[in-house]
């Protein structure tokens, strides 16, 4: 059997305006082509900030101008971003592919998470989007029910980032790459619902794309998750004078270092967290973290930091 692999996109390899991603999605899709090249079955998920965030303030703003239409809820601005973003990733990888004559097709799965309603993250939200409001325009969203914060640019909205508990799509991204297909899915953490009944009803957060690739590795049982970053290995003490770059961390020192505060909340430390929740206690599953390299180097342990048992 093929090993599953699950590549973890992030900002550098997206870009975020228009044709910033267009450029960069086309660099992108070498690095995957490569791994694909080296006979993983493979899913890709990838992460939205910039994306989601300039879609909400479009939509905002289209509202403010017009009131025949309404303000677009997180989950609707998260599904757009998934279907702009897969649009132009499933069309480089496809180029790249029969560049390098490979034929395979590549599918976006829009794709739900869901989320519970209790969790902790509903009562304390964190993630700031957007762009930045007026205090007048910042009070009219809170009337609304919506969270927001003032920052040194000026008011913006504020949303919870919970955890994702299942994604809702999983067989048919089984079903797809089992089918051989190279598959795009959960981007951007993916669009976070909760359940009713036999109802998904969208809930106004985003959830942290690392904590839902490592989910999506955990539910496809894939045997290496990647998460591709900015910087070429984990470090300890990073951007200090004793900074200390790491070829390997087991899942023990990993959660030694978190515990001692090494990590970044906003940047390493989801990621770290991400890989010691997919590893768990099994001693196959492995997770490489590393720059994005069009030559796949990081697999023959040129580069990166490998996590294991």
């Amino acid at each position: 059997m093929k090993k599953k692999i699950v590549i973890a996109l992030g900002h550098d390899a997206l870009g975020t305006t228009l044709p910033e991603q267009k450029e960069a999605t086309r660099r992108t899709a070498k690095a995957v082509v490569t791994y694909i090249q080296k006979d993983y079955e493979v899913v890709i998920t990838h992460s939205n900030g910039p994306q989601v965030g300039m879609i909400h303030e479009a939509m905002t703003e289209l509202h403010r101008k017009d009131d025949a239409y309404t303000v677009t809820p997180m989950s609707v601005c998260s599904a757009m971003s998934q279907g702009y973003i897969g649009y132009d990733l499933q069309n480089a990888i496809r180029s790249e592919l029969i560049s390098r004559g490979i034929y395979k097709p590549v599918s976006t799965i829009l794709t739900q998470v869901t989320v519970d309603p209790y969790d902790e993250a509903f009562y304390k939200p964190t993630k700031i989007i957007g762009e930045s409001m007026t205090k007048d325009e910042a009070m009219e969203e809170d009337c609304k029910g919506n969270h927001v914060i003032e920052t040194e640019s000026g008011w913006k909205r504020i949303v919870a980032t919970p955890k994702p508990l299942s994604i809702v799509e999983i067989d048919g991204i089984k079903a797809l790459m089992e089918a051989g297909q190279v598959v795009i899915a959960a981007g951007g953490g993916g669009m976070p619902v909760l359940v009713q009944d036999n109802q998904l009803k969208g809930a106004s957060a985003v959830v942290e794309k690392d904590t839902a690739a490592g989910l999506l590795a955990s539910e496809l049982d894939a045997d290496l998750l990647v998460i591709l970053t900015g910087v070429d290995k984990v470090c300890l003490n990073y951007g200090k004078a004793d900074e200390k770059p790491l070829d390997y961390m087991s899942v023990k020192d990993a959660e030694k270092y978190m515990a001692e505060g090494q990590f970044e909340a906003g940047t390493m430390l989801p990621k770290i967290q991400a890989a010691v929740d997919f590893i768990g206690d099994s001693a196959i599953r492995k997770v490489l973290i590393t720059k994005l390299d069009p030559k796949g180097t990081a697999l023959g342990g040129q580069n990166g930091t490998m996590i294991g048992k």
